[in-house]
């Protein structure tokens, strides 16, 4: 154990993925010694036995406090371990430490920098996750979306990022930022723990996934031209990729209304926040940072038809999404993760609008990574990601399609050297 946090000590001086923790070392070696005895028969161990762990800094973890990212007290955030902690460390997980994430999931960013170009944002709200799985410290690390809080921090850093289906695990014990978009995710540095952790996580886990190849739908219309020229470059080329593989790629024409699907994410996004912190803002106020001050505030001032109207809207969109996904005969929508590589600079976490549509709609969303694109001529090369999106309740069979997606990506990008999707950077594992 004196290895990861040697690890931790020597690559977060730079990243600062995790947040300070006296004692981490005795901590550590604990966790391991519970483990070992927890689980005595090397032929019957869980199947995250010693995986390490990086928890978001919004998730209760026993022995940890928790601070989400804010200077509040962190009495004020006391209470029962989260149940994806516990379920992750009945699987045999150690938690290596938390990580850092923006003020309370909101957009205000930490310290935390990218593990490709450090003067470029890791994304947001799971900075820290992100950042640590996509730089080698840990194999697995948990986070949450509320927007595209999971899909954009992976495709930013390099790693593969998991928001599974709305409600099909816990948020019991995670301080919460908007409940009707709240999900548990994961990031992972490989597919088979990706999926390992997640049948950990998620109610009901079916083991045995149809087999076959899924048809693949573009959500062709004013949805991607919110990305920029680089990201939908790149996705062409992820496009020409699948379908040399085999896959069947169909265009469906798909949100005409996304500006309407936009503004209600935010209006309940809004409302939600602020009546989250209604316990604590009116008295620790100064304590705030200045834009999640001012979201709280603005979701304040929103009336209640028109958050009414706006919650409305969101059921029906996601009564409604399922069965175009039906209509057009597709199995996975693909679309970039993000509107491009991620944005120089530390004051902003990037765009979250590629994952509007489907966190509204609660569906499982997977970033893979998907080559690199460089946001201007002569400047460094950044990761991109393609999003993989299933119909909801379908997480498992979305993981089950995914080692194939992902080859097929790995095939087309190493028979090109375009400079708009070439490989990324080795990622090593934990």
């Amino acid at each position: 154990m004196a290895t990861i946090v040697d690890r931790i000590a020597n690559a977060d001086t730079d990243l600062h993925a995790f947040v300070d923790e006296p004692g981490r070392p005795v901590r550590i070696a604990i966790e391991g010694d519970r483990i070992a005895g927890r689980w005595p028969d090397p032929g019957h161990l869980p199947p995250l036995y010693g995986a390490l762990l990086g928890v978001k800094d919004i998730f209760r973890v026993d022995g940890l406090p928790t601070r989400a990212g804010s200077e509040l007290p962190a009495e004020e955030f006391a209470g029962p371990e989260a149940v994806a902690v516990t379920r992750l460390r009945d699987a045999g997980a150690i938690v290596a430490g938390k990580t850092v994430t923006t003020e309370f999931a909101y957009f205000a960013p930490g310290l935390t920098r990218n593990p490709h170009h450090p003067e470029h944002t890791p994304g947001g709200s799971s900075s820290g996750s992100a950042a640590a799985v996509a730089a080698g410290i840990v194999p697995l690390a948990l986070g949450t979306q509320t927007v595209g809080s999971v899909v954009r921090p992976a495709a930013y850093c390099g790693c593969i990022g998991f928001k599974p289906t709305y409600g099909r695990v816990p948020c019991d014990g995670v301080i919460p930022n908007a409940p009707t978009f709240d999900t548990v995710g994961l990031f992972a540095t490989d597919l088979t723990l990706m999926t390992a952790a997640t049948a950990a996580l998620v109610y009901g886990w079916a083991a045995d996934p149809i087999g076959g190849r899924p048809v693949l739908g573009v959500p062709a219309g004013p949805y991607l031209d919110q990305a920029d020229v680089g990201a939908c470059g790149a996705f062409a080329a992820q496009i020409t990729g699948l379908r040399a593989a085999g896959y069947e790629v169909r265009e469906v024409a798909a949100f005409d209304d996304i500006a309407q699907v936009n503004q209600r994410q935010i209006v309940v996004n809004l409302v939600e926040l602020a009546r989250t912190h209604e316990p604590w803002f009116d008295r620790y106020a100064d304590r705030y940072r200045s834009r999640t001050a001012a979201a709280i505030r603005e979701g304040r001032s929103i009336d209640a038809a028109t958050y009414a109207a706006a919650l409305d809207g969101v059921h029906a969109f996601r009564r409604t999404l399922p069965h175009v996904m039906a209509d057009a005969g597709i199995d996975v929508w693909i679309c970039p993760s993000a509107t491009g590589p991620a944005p120089r600079g530390l004051d902003t976490t990037g765009s979250p609008t590629m994952s509007v549509p489907w966190t509204q709609a609660g569906l499982p969303a997977l970033s893979l990574p998907a080559g690199t694109v460089a946001r201007e001529p002569g400047g460094p090369a950044l990761p991109v990601g393609l999003q993989c999106v299933g119909r909801p309740g379908a997480d498992e069979q979305l993981l089950a399609w995914a080692p194939g997606i992902a080859e097929a990506l790995r095939n087309h990008r190493s028979s090109c050297s375009s400079p708009t999707a070439s490989s990324p950077p080795a990622v090593t594992s934990a």
